[in-house]
């Protein structure tokens, strides 16, 4: 499995080296892209000295901050035209366990969309308030419900994709960001006939650095997902209408 790692960074100087060094040893034979959106705090700089430390990590540098959605978009096209098979979202924060990556690499050798999964059992969020774990748990359901997703997170951002996957998402139209894209993704990916499975993973708060969520993301993917909910059935019938003409 020719697997590349994408990992988006903003002003992560407190946690690229570790998440560098963990991902070299957790998985040796990945290779890594570095999407740093010109953080001012020298996290590029981090990166590209590991990167000729322990080989194996690329740099791709972003004149702009332009969001989680287009660092993967970004990263996406430049695996492809590399002919890598396969390619990881995960954060850089820690909130996503590293550790975890050989679990959804085993199920992406049956499976074209790998989602680590918050909700689904064995899955679990320490730490969380029962406030926040309810409007997550509740937005998920929402976006599950409007879209027929038959996912329990689809917002998780720790993910698998198949080259052909990608092929079926055709995700140089996404448009939206943070919880947005990862939704969107799994809509289309739904929607293109890919096979999706989820592996339980435990998400953990970051530590060091600040968060990059905002009312704003949360409230693009809340309008977003209503948005292609009204869209699905005209979607639908434009389909079904290829069909009768082929």
């Amino acid at each position: 499995m020719r697997t590349l790692v994408i990992l988006p960074t903003y002003n992560e100087i407190l946690n690229v080296e570790t998440m560098l060094r963990t991902l070299r040893e957790v998985v040796p034979s990945v290779d890594i892209l570095v999407v740093d959106d010109d953080s001012p705090d020298g996290t590029a700089k981090v990166a590209e000295k590991i990167g000729e430390e322990l080989g194996q990590i690329h740099l791709l540098s972003r004149p702009l901050k332009e969001g989680l959605g287009g660092a993967y978009r970004a990263g996406f096209t430049w695996g492809l035209e590399r002919d890598y098979e396969y390619f990881v979202e995960i954060d850089c924060d820690f909130s996503h366990d590293p550790r975890a990556l050989p679990s959804l690499l085993v199920a992406a050798s049956t499976h074209e969309v790998v989602i680590g999964s918050r909700y689904i059992k064995g899955g679990v969020i320490p730490r969380w308030s029962l406030s926040r774990k309810l409007l997550s748990r509740g937005g998920n359901e929402y976006a599950t419900i409007m879209l027929g997703l038959k996912v329990a997170d689809s917002t998780s951002g720790f993910r698998v994709y198949s080259k052909s996957a990608l092929e079926k998402i055709h995700y140089q139209s996404v448009t939206a960001d943070g919880y947005g894209f990862q939704i969107e993704m799994t809509h289309r990916a739904r929607r293109g006939g890919a096979s999706i499975i989820e592996v339980p993973i435990s998400f953990t708060d970051r530590t060091h650095g600040d968060s990059k969520m905002s009312k704003n993301i949360v409230f693009e993917a809340l309008w977003l997902v209503t948005k292609w909910a009204f869209e699905r059935p005209f979607a639908d019938k434009k389909s079904l209408d290829a069909v009768d003409q082929n």
